[in-house]
């Protein structure tokens, strides 16, 4: 189910869905991830918002990425998703997009439910 959200401080929507999504699963402030990605990208020598530097920085924080089958590639959508993982927090990875899922629910600024996901992270126990 979508639940709009934007944990933005000023509630703005300019490509920063990496950050909001981060976030949101892991109950940190917009202020804090945006910093930590930085550092990372800074580090790494690379943009902060591309996949292999918040991927990287997740799984510094102990998160896990898994890549989903490309069984039916057009129509697994982010609103399945959240039916098959009716528990847990994920993050969500479209190639161009982010998306927080928790417990069934899928957080973002706009309706993304029709998004192909293609991998997710999920930290471990």
């Amino acid at each position: 189910m979508y639940s709009e959200l934007n944990i933005n401080p000023i509630k703005r929507n300019t490509g920063d869905c990496v950050i909001r999504a981060i976030g949101t699963v892991t109950d940190s402030e917009w202020d804090d991830v945006y910093l930590d990605l930085l550092t990372k990208g800074f580090k790494e020598k690379s943009m902060p918002s591309l996949n292999e530097v918040w991927g990287s920085y997740l799984h510094d924080i102990g998160y896990t990425r898994h890549i989903i089958p490309d069984t039916c590639p057009d129509c697994y959508t982010v609103d399945q998703f959240t039916k098959d993982h009716p528990r847990g927090r994920y993050i969500l990875g479209t190639g161009t997009h982010v998306i927080a899922v928790i417990d069934g629910n899928y957080y973002d600024t706009w309706d993304s439910g029709e998004e192909i996901p293609i991998f997710y992270w999920q930290k471990e126990n």
